[in-house]
């Protein structure tokens, strides 16, 4: 019709070789002739003309149509048709009203250069467009796997993977430190995202995910694969250390056995493929007491102080043993900490005492201060487990009198003057934070206490925004290495015995709040 000349069953011929060689559904290129002809055939008849294209999919023949809405009287001849006209159209149309759209057939014609060019473009496009959409569904189902290919180029520091039908990359920060690559050579990664991109799907692979140990270790212990044993959670410092917690389903196995393997054959394999990066498997128990020792290791450990209210952990140990826990440049207790997801504080057992001794000495001098008690008193209450004035005020006669020593009455003294200095306590910091000109935006962020908001002030910390600014670690406090030796850093909040993972959630809240402003 289009091209004498030209067969007609060209045209499926060439739709089922394109859709077999793109590996897409042959009707989507069919629909993308019927696109590029219609694009031609507007150049042809009118760009003011909707034009359907219909490809017969047995024969190839080729009908072009305008189509037009019935109308009462029409304007635009190109667009409209009255009713009569309709109906005189075709057989077809007879049962056809106001409204409705009808098909007028209009001639064939011979491509020009311009009209051929342009089918050709929309075609091309919409093949395109398939064929990433059939990338990307292919290759959607295999994020969280693990994919191998060749390594196709390397591109500032990127790492451009060749998947077969396809290219993916290892970003620079997703390459395993002072790991040698080379163009040719064979890769493994794990898939960490594939994206819609306006070029097509993107696919990201790592090699310094943890999740791509995990994958790895799935793969070499056949016990993980069918369930007999799971990974709990997983740690990597890429290319040095790395620690990885197991739990056996069946109690009749060893999980730090099967994973370590015959002669340690199966971590061996893992270690090959992580560039020797040095890894703990560490057996997980119901008890982070045990599961923090054995993350520690090979420091031995005295005893754990576990908070789990705040998931916070204080590991005790001797000198000897202190600068094996906390690893070269903090390594060794920084992936514990990541494996185990709580904070972990390494101490000496003298500092452990001092700790104690400091915090009993604080909160029975604030009793005796603020309570006008005498020490004895002090002391009582804070050995029973009184750590401030708020416990009091919260407390009964009841369980009061059951401290030998305490009789009713002073039981019922002690709550009165709980009670009256928090109320007096809680106006003085009203007046405090006027005081210091704290902004209403960071007053009324929730989580923050008068107490705490009086802290920030002290420190100049007065917007929304200066809190946002701020690292959790600058609220909590901790540890750091200066120049070689572990120096107690004081944060902020670190008196209201704030958790990292309550730092951090006020923090990112401050900022959320900001950004969504």
């Amino acid at each position: 019709m289009l091209n004498r000349r030209a067969d007609k069953l060209e045209l499926i011929r060439i739709a089922e070789a394109v859709a077999l060689e793109k590996s897409i559904d042959k009707e989507v290129i069919i629909n993308s002739m019927e696109t590029g002809i219609a694009k031609a055939a507007k150049s042809k008849f009118g760009q003011e003309n909707e034009i359907e294209v219909q490809i017969n999919r047995e024969s190839g023949d080729i009908g072009i149509f305008r189509k037009l809405v019935i109308s009462e009287k029409p304007e635009n001849l190109n667009t409209e048709i009255s009713l009569d006209d309709a109906h005189n159209l075709s057989v077809e149309n007879k049962d056809k009203k106001i409204g409705d759209i009808v098909l007028q057939s209009l001639p064939s014609f011979d491509f020009g250069r311009i009209a051929a060019q342009t089918a050709k473009q929309v075609i091309s496009f919409n093949v395109r467009e398939a064929e990433r959409e059939r990338q990307y569904n292919d290759f959607v189902d295999k994020k969280d796997t693990i994919l191998s290919g060749i390594v196709k180029r390397l591109e500032f520091g990127n790492v451009i993977v060749d998947l077969g039908r396809t290219e993916a990359i290892i970003q620079k920060n997703e390459v395993i430190p002072r790991e040698n690559i080379k163009a040719g050579d064979r890769i493994k990664a794990y898939c960490s995202d594939v994206r819609r991109e306006p070029r097509g799907q993107q696919i990201f692979l790592s090699r310094a995910h943890p999740k791509f140990m995990e994958k790895l270790f799935i793969q070499e212990v056949p016990e993980i694969y069918d369930g007999l044993i799971e990974i709990i959670s997983s740690s990597r410092d890429p290319g040095s250390r790395a620690k990885i917690c197991v739990k056996a389903i069946d109690n009749s196995l060893d999980p730090v056995g099967a994973c370590v393997g015959m002669r340690g054959s199966r971590v061996q394999a893992v270690v090959n493929e992580l560039q020797g990066e040095k890894i703990d498997i560490v057996n997980w128990s119901e008890d982070p007491a045990v599961v923090v020792s054995n993350a520690l290791s090979p420091a031995e450990v005295q005893r754990v102080n576990v908070d789990l209210e705040n998931k916070k952990l204080d590991v005790i140990l001797t000198e000897e043993n202190l600068s094996k826990a906390i690893g070269r440049r903090g390594q060794n207790v920084r992936l514990a900490t990541k494996l185990m997801n709580y904070e972990i504080n390494i101490m000496t057992d003298q500092e452990d005492s001092e700790k104690r001794q400091t915090e009993f000495k604080e909160k029975t001098e604030n009793f005796v201060k603020n309570l006008e008690l005498d020490e004895t008193l002090g002391q009582l209450l804070v050995a029973e487990g009184f750590s401030s004035i708020d416990d009091l005020k919260d407390s009964s006669v009841d369980n009061l009198i059951k401290i030998e020593g305490i009789e009713e009455d002073t039981a019922k003294e002690l709550i009165e003057r709980a009670k009256e200095f928090h109320k007096k306590d809680q106006e003085e910091i009203s007046n405090k934070i006027k005081e210091l000109g704290l902004e209403n935006n960071l007053i009324d962020h929730e989580g923050l206490t008068p107490g705490m908001l009086v802290t920030l002030g002290e420190q100049k910390i007065l917007t929304l925004n200066d809190f946002a600014d701020l690292a959790s670690d600058e609220l909590t406090g901790g540890y750091d290495i200066i120049k070689g030796e572990r120096v107690k850093i004081k944060g902020f909040l670190e008196d209201f015995a704030l958790s990292k993972k309550e730092a951090d959630d006020l923090i990112m809240s401050a900022r959320n709040k900001i950004y969504k402003d």
